[in-house]
């Protein structure tokens, strides 16, 4: 059974800088695909960036790009979202999906295409 748990969240102020990580377990780290998703209050569920399996391709939505990084060490089943020059539109429940032989070929990848799921951290970017 696939298990997954976000942590890192907390509130960071205009231009800063905060790292969440997603730990994993049940998954074998060579078959899966880890993305990053976020949903602020009332708006609909957004992908901000896809490591596809076996990291053969990463991509970030247009917002992040640039801003955003995204990482895993296979090794302990971690992904890692570093989120630079943070901005109030930032602000959101971010959550950890994880899918078996995704390959994260574009910067289109819908909530729907990934079956397991974190129970999300809270980013709020607020002076």
């Amino acid at each position: 059974q696939v298990k997954i748990v976000e942590s890192g969240g907390g509130l960071v102020q205009p231009g800063g800088s905060v790292t969440l990580s997603c730990a994993a377990s049940g998954v074998n780290s060579e078959e899966y695909a880890f993305a990053w998703f976020r949903q602020a209050t009332g708006e609909a569920r957004e992908g901000v960036s896809c490591i596809g399996t076996r990291d053969v391709n990463t991509n970030y939505a247009d917002s992040v790009k640039g801003r955003f990084t995204t990482s895993r060490d296979r090794t302990k089943n971690m992904v890692y979202l570093r989120m630079d020059n943070l901005e109030p539109e930032d602000t959101a429940v971010y959550y950890c999906a994880a899918e078996s032989w995704y390959p994260c070929s574009s910067n289109w990848f819908p909530a729907s295409h990934f079956n397991s799921w974190g129970q999300g951290t809270q980013v709020t970017v607020s002076s």
